[in-house]
């Protein structure tokens, strides 16, 4: 894994264009239906799964990490905006100041648990990766230089798979660094309207998964390339 790590300074998106499907589709007695392997199984059931952790991921930053940041934000402007309201020179009283900062506080710690929450997906991200690379070896091994070039179901082999699916590692590594840095960016209860307006605008729009993310890429490819894929959905 670290030495994967090592290769995310490099381009986001993937290199490989998705294969568009073919007009004339093996019919449903054609051997490249009948004739699947556990192997076709594995790269259909490992993909799925990947699949499922970038659904959860989704769901981890657009509800509970939005949630979290936008309500620290709020919070904290609007003690602003009270503490601006005071006449120059008089202290905040307690009652006024201490539930905010209480509540900011709460904020910034799901905001921590949102960060572990993607760490955890990430790493079961890289371990399915390296389950489908581990799938390309005992295959290599036990049938032979063949059948890890021939087309599995469309024209992607288990070669191309193996070879290609780990691209999708990368923009979902520098996500995370990026939600890391916001959360950093939003802790300091120092920080600027603006500066945190912009904090939550990268934080909705995920940039570095624009071109590289599942839903931007990767589902188009397995729609085209692996038999009976919408029946994971």
């Amino acid at each position: 894994m670290s030495a994967r790590l090592a290769s995310f300074r490099g381009p986001s998106t993937p290199t490989s264009s998705p294969v568009q499907q073919s007009k004339h589709q093996p019919t449903p007695h054609s051997p490249s239906r009948l004739a699947e392997s556990t192997y076709h199984r594995k790269v259909r059931t490992l993909l799925l799964e990947i699949r499922a952790v970038t659904e959860t991921w989704e769901s981890i930053v657009l509800v509970d990490g939005l949630k979290a940041a936008k309500s620290l934000v709020d919070t904290r402007t609007d003690l602003e905006n009270e503490l601006s309201l005071l006449p120059a020179g008089t202290q905040p009283r307690h009652h006024l100041v201490q539930p905010k900062l209480a509540l900011m506080d709460k904020r910034i710690t799901e905001l921590d648990q949102v960060i572990v929450k993607l760490q955890k997906q990430f790493q079961r991200m890289n371990m399915l990766v390296e389950q489908l690379e581990a799938l390309f070896h005992e295959t290599h091994k036990t049938k032979g230089w063949q059948s890890v070039q021939e087309p599995l179901w469309a024209t992607w082999s288990l070669d191309k798979f193996a070879s290609c699916v780990p691209d999708i590692l990368s923009p979902y590594y520098r996500s995370l660094e990026m939600h890391r840095d916001i959360v950093n960016i939003l802790r300091s209860h120092s920080v600027t309207f603006e500066v945190s307006r912009d904090a939550l605008t990268r934080w909705v729009a995920e940039p570095f998964l624009e071109d590289g993310g599942w839903d931007n890429y990767w589902e188009d490819l397995c729609e085209a390339e692996i038999d009976r894929w919408s029946i994971g959905k």
